[in-house]
């Protein structure tokens, strides 16, 4: 009997370390994540709700953005520009940096010779326009003068159209409306696809989604593109970030609007508009001003 209750004992006692390990365990995962807990967050791994994305400015705020895999990143470093005189000047060695200008009907009375001497290299003309309203084609009525004036001085051009197409098609009618228009006149400069929201009660643009924005400049461009001319799309931080595909986009030249001492956009693009209140000599009036980036090769 006394065998046998001894025998029951040592029984036990492999129980009871067994025991004592497991509420040992226990004790261990609780205070490990007690400590855990009262670690700063940036010591604890756990996972980056913003892996994959970028921090950038959008024009009106700070957002993280999951950028496009198949569009080139803006190569241009912020630190080399630099303004001189009021204007800006990019000082990296890995592009030729133009100075032109954009103008309009706004701009009537050009002294092209005078605004070449004051450093214009090249002038983007305004074309045509879609009317907001009822959607006619119209032409600007100062282009073919701002073109022969500006070809006459030397300076290089290209021209843009003001877009309010809602569709693919209304896109393309846009682009052979420019190209009846140049009947075959030489362009340094590519032909632009410029589509702008108009603030009126009657604009045609009126809780448009963007849903076919581009589609319309595709079309735009394409169409451009196959009578021989260059195409590009012309817009801001806002566009560029949600309302265009811009992976669709990525064999067009890019102007980017962008009122700052420095283009503050994630992707690459041409040419940077960086004011609309220019002055120049041989206008009388404000002007936009531009600078082109063309790469040098090595």
């Amino acid at each position: 009997m006394e065998t046998m209750t001894r025998r029951r004992k040592r029984r036990k006692r492999p129980l009871r370390l067994l025991a004592a390990v497991l509420v040992l365990a226990v004790f261990a995962v609780v205070l490990v994540t007690v400590l855990r807990s009262l670690l700063p967050a940036a010591q604890r791994e756990e996972p980056d709700p913003h892996a994959g994305q970028v921090y950038v400015n959008d024009g009106a705020n700070m957002v993280w953005l999951t950028p496009h895999e198949n569009f080139t990143v803006n190569p241009l470093r912020r630190w080399q520009f630099i303004t001189l005189d009021g204007q800006p000047h990019y000082l990296g060695s890995e592009y030729t940096v133009r100075r032109g200008i954009d103008l309009s009907v706004f701009q009537k009375n050009v002294d092209w010779q005078r605004a070449a001497a004051d450093g214009v290299e090249f002038a983007i003309a305004r074309l045509g326009y879609r009317g907001y309203g009822k959607g006619a084609l119209q032409p600007d009525e100062q282009v073919f003068s701002h073109l022969d004036g500006a070809h006459a001085a030397g300076i290089d051009v290209g021209v843009y159209f003001f877009s309010q197409a809602l569709t693919a098609e209304e896109g393309r009618e846009e682009a052979e409306y420019v190209l009846a228009q140049l009947n075959g006149r030489k362009l340094e400069m590519p032909v632009y696809f410029d589509w702008e929201p108009i603030a009126s009660a009657d604009s045609r643009t009126n809780g448009y989604d963007y849903a076919n924005l581009t589609d319309s400049a595709v079309a735009f461009c394409q169409t451009i593109e196959a009578a021989g001319y260059r195409a590009g799309v012309y817009i801001n931080r806002q566009q560029g970030y949600y309302h265009y595909d811009l992976s669709r986009l990525a064999e067009y030249s890019l102007w980017v609007a962008d009122y700052n001492a420095y283009p503050d956009f994630y992707y690459r693009f041409d040419m940077w508009q960086y004011t609309a209140n220019g002055q120049l000599d041989g206008i009388d009036i404000q002007v936009d001003m531009n600078l082109l980036f063309v790469p040098r090769e090595n």
